[in-house]
C-alpha cells in the first residue's frame, strides 16, 4: 500500500515481460496487478502494454508491462501461476523451487483469479531484484517524465522477466 504521495517526474521506468507458454495465465496475472480485476476469457490475439505507478520499498517507480511469448537475457523470477487449479497442476511446487534453484532466481506461486493470491508480490519481487542486478544511478531517469493519460513520455526504460 502506498504510503507517500506519487512523486511527479524522476521516476524509474522498469518494462517487465511476462513470458511463458499459451493458455498459462500471462494476460490474466498482468491485468490483476495493473487493473485489479480478472479476465476469465482473454482474447489471446491482442497485444496490450500496462502502465501503473506503484511504491515498492518506499521508493516509488513506473512499471511498463508486455506479455510476451519469448525469452531473452533479463533481470527475471519464475511464477507459478494458476496455483487456484491445484488439481490440474503440471509441476510440483518442488520442482518449481528445484528449477528456481537450478536458474538462481526466486520463485513464487500466484493466481490472478478473486481474490488474486500473490499477485502484487510477484511483480515487487521482479522489481526488487531488477533494482539489485541494476547500480542505482542507472536506474534513475536523465528526462522528466511526461503523463498524457496513462502514458508516459519521455522515460528510460529497464527491462526484466517474469517467467
Amino acid at each position: 500500500m502506498a504510503t507517500s504521495a506519487v512523486p511527479s517526474d524522476n521516476l524509474p521506468t522498469y518494462k517487465l515481460v511476462v513470458v511463458g507458454d499459451g493458455g498459462v495465465g500471462k494476460s490474466a496475472l498482468t491485468i490483476q496487478f495493473f487493473q485489479k480485476i480478472f479476465v476469465p476469457d482473454y482474447d489471446p490475439t491482442i497485444e496490450d502494454s500496462y502502465l501503473k505507478h506503484t511504491e515498492i520499498d518506499n521508493q516509488w517507480a513506473i512499471l511498463d508491462a508486455v506479455p510476451f511469448s519469448s525469452r531473452e537475457s533479463f533481470p527475471m523470477i519464475l511464477v507459478a501461476n494458476k496455483v487456484d487449479l491445484m488439481h490440474l497442476r503440471k509441476i510440483t511446487r518442488e520442482q518449481g523451487k528445484e528449477m528456481a534453484t537450478k536458474h538462481n532466481i526466486p520463485y513464487i506461486e500466484t493466481s490472478a483469479k478473486d481474490p488474486p493470491l500473490n499477485v502484487d508480490k510477484a511483480f515487487h519481487d521482479l522489481v526488487r531484484v531488477i533494482r539489485q542486478q541494476i547500480p542505482e544511478k542507472s536506474q534513475k531517469k536523465k528526462k522528466k517524465t511526461k503523463w498524457r493519460g496513462d502514458r508516459a513520455t519521455g522515460t528510460h526504460k529497464l527491462q526484466c522477466v517474469i517467467l
